[in-house]
C-alpha cells in the first residue's frame, strides 16, 4: 500500500515543447495534464498514470495503477491539502509536504510543481537554470530537486525526470490543456 502511494509522487512532473523556442508560459498559470508516471524509490520501483487538474487556489492529482484502478488523490483548496487513499483513508495539512512526509514517508514538494512541470524555476526562490542549444531549459536545480527536460512538444515539456535523494520519478505528458 505506501509503495503504490509513492506513485502519486509521478505527478511531479510534465510537459512539451518545439525545438528552437523557449518555453513563455505565464506564472501559476491553470493547466490540465494526464500522463504517465515511473516511480524509484529506496530500490523499489512502480508506474501508473496521473492526471491533474491546477489552478491558482486548487490542486486536484489523481493517480491510477496501469490497469486504471485508483491509487491516491490529493487535492488542494487554498491552504488546505488533503491526501485519499485507494482504501479511502483521508488525511489533511496545511501543505502538501508535510503531508506526504507524513503519509508517504518522503515530501512532495506541491508547491514548487505547477512551475516545475512547465519548466520553469519557482519565482522568488533562488534557482541553478541550464539550458539547451535552443534556449529551452534542459535542467532546473531548485529547493533540493533536480528536474532535468527531456523532451519537448508544442511549446511545452513531454517528458521529464525529477530527483531528488534516493527518489527518482519519470513523467510523459500525452496531453496538455491550457486556457486560451
Amino acid at each position: 500500500m505506501r509503495f503504490a502511494l509513492l506513485l502519486l509522487a509521478g505527478f511531479l512532473a510534465a510537459c512539451a515543447q518545439m525545438p528552437g523556442q523557449p518555453v513563455v508560459l505565464e506564472a501559476q498559470g491553470d493547466f490540465e495534464m494526464a500522463g504517465r508516471v515511473a516511480i524509484k524509490h529506496a530500490g523499489e520501483g512502480a508506474s501508473g498514470a496521473i492526471t491533474w487538474r491546477h489552478s491558482r487556489d486548487a490542486d486536484d492529482l489523481f493517480l491510477t495503477s496501469p490497469i486504471g484502478q485508483g491509487i491516491a488523490r490529493i487535492t488542494r483548496a487554498g491552504d488546505q491539502v488533503r491526501l485519499t487513499t485507494v482504501d479511502g483513508k483521508s488525511f489533511e495539512a496545511t501543505d502538501a509536504e508535510a503531508l506526504t512526509g507524513q503519509v508517504l514517508g518522503w515530501r512532495l514538494p506541491l508547491k514548487g510543481l505547477p512551475d516545475w512541470v512547465q519548466a520553469r524555476p519557482v519565482a522568488g526562490e533562488d534557482a541553478e537554470i541550464t539550458r539547451d542549444a535552443a534556449g529551452q531549459p534542459a535542467e532546473i536545480r531548485q529547493s533540493g530537486w533536480r528536474i532535468e527536460y527531456l523532451a519537448w512538444r508544442d511549446a511545452l515539456p513531454s517528458r521529464l525526470t525529477f530527483f531528488r535523494d534516493n527518489l527518482e520519478i519519470k513523467l510523459v505528458v500525452d496531453r496538455w490543456i491550457l486556457p486560451p
